[in-house]
């Protein structure tokens, strides 16, 4: 490996704030060490912190391991206006969420179960509601927020404020939004550790200007792992709501959400239940419900932990379609639009008994 080569495999990696200029051309590739199969990137960041300095850290350790088969890959960061630049720590305060009320987690023991279908639908139906909503997207190997919101094109606005940089959410339907999503391009796989990627999420929530809101939903990735205990201990959540299907191995893994949850060291309270897919009604029979994932298996489990059962909502096929098209469902009045409201109202009267 030669240093100019190394150069030439970061040229992929674009500012989303810079006009899609990248690290190299905005000369911030301050040095290149190369030690056999082990290769160290120092970038360089003015004296304020940017915004997407994680997520900037992170594409480039992509990028290398893409191209470069074996590598170890070591990306660094320094204060250029420094006379000897010291390592940056990321040192985030919950200042932009003093103006909400309630932080809701919306989590799944697995994926595949349309969380983020439920997390997008309920954040659209509490502003239909007239509440103040945001949602902030933390799937972060899988961001299909934009995609469900028709957002892909969005470039959020980062500016300084004081001595602070600040990202703007992006508004639409009624809701602000934000997801990593924003920040990479829809073909990148974001190849990051685990704490790399809780320190992108991290910024990327604790960052944004949110303002005054009722609720701010976070779409959580699917599991139990080191970016949920992350979240959970960082950012002051007022509880979580778990998505599942009916059938037996999605309600398993629902009791791994639960016992997460329950946790003495977390002690987050559960909202509810949210049984997604629960049954399947064909739009030229609307009377007729089909069980193919089985019958009342979230009512059960909800049962079972004691906990509220939030909703059931069926299969059809305007769910699809309209988060394909980027809109979301809860926009309407056919009968999912409806089941996405009656969700967002029982929610409301849950959190009211928290």
């Amino acid at each position: 490996m030669k240093q100019n080569e190394i150069m030439k495999y970061l040229y992929d990696v674009q500012h989303p704030a810079k006009g899609d200029r990248n690290i190299v051309e905005l000369g911030m590739v301050d040095k290149v060490e190369i030690d056999g199969n082990r290769v160290t990137v120092t970038l360089a960041f003015p004296k304020h912190r940017d915004p997407l300095a994680e997520y900037l850290t992170g594409s480039a350790k992509a990028a290398l391991i893409r191209h470069i088969p074996g590598v170890e890959a070591e990306i660094k960061t320094v204060v250029k206006e420094d006379n000897s630049p010291k390592q940056t720590g990321l040192n985030l305060g919950t200042e932009e969420l003093e103006n909400v009320r309630y932080i809701v987690g919306i989590a799944s023991g697995k994926g595949g179960v349309g969380k983020s279908t439920v997390a997008v639908n309920l954040a659209v139906a509490l502003a239909r509601l007239g509440y103040k909503v945001g949602l902030a997207d933390a799937d972060v190997y899988g961001p299909s927020v934009p995609k469900m919101t028709g957002t892909e094109d969005a470039i959020p606005e980062a500016y300084r404020d004081g001595d602070k940089e600040v990202i703007m959410p992006f508004e639409k339907y009624g809701v602000k939004w934000m997801s990593i999503g924003y920040f990479a391009k829809p073909e990148q796989a974001l190849i990051w550790r685990g704490p790399m990627a809780c320190n992108a999420l991290k910024q990327m929530i604790l960052q944004v200007r949110w303002g005054e809101l009722d609720f701010l939903l976070i779409d959580m990735p699917p599991g139990t792992g080191d970016i949920h205990l992350s979240l959970v201990h960082d950012i002051p959540m007022s509880g979580a709501v778990i998505v599942s299907t009916p059938q037996a191995v999605a309600l398993a893994d629902v009791e791994k959400g639960v016992s997460m949850f329950r946790n003495e060291k977390i002690n987050k309270p559960i909202v509810g239940l949210v049984e997604n897919m629960a049954w399947f009604t064909p739009a030229e029979l609307p009377d007729h419900r089909y069980y193919i994932f089985g019958k009342d298996g979230g009512v059960k489990m909800a049962e079972k932990y004691g906990i509220s059962l939030l909703g059931q909502i069926p299969i059809v096929q305007s769910i699809r379609e309209s988060g394909d098209d980027g809109e979301p469902a809860a926009l309407s009045s056919r009968p999912d639009g409806v089941a996405f409201i009656e969700l967002a109202e029982n929610f409301i009267s849950r959190m009211q008994d928290l």
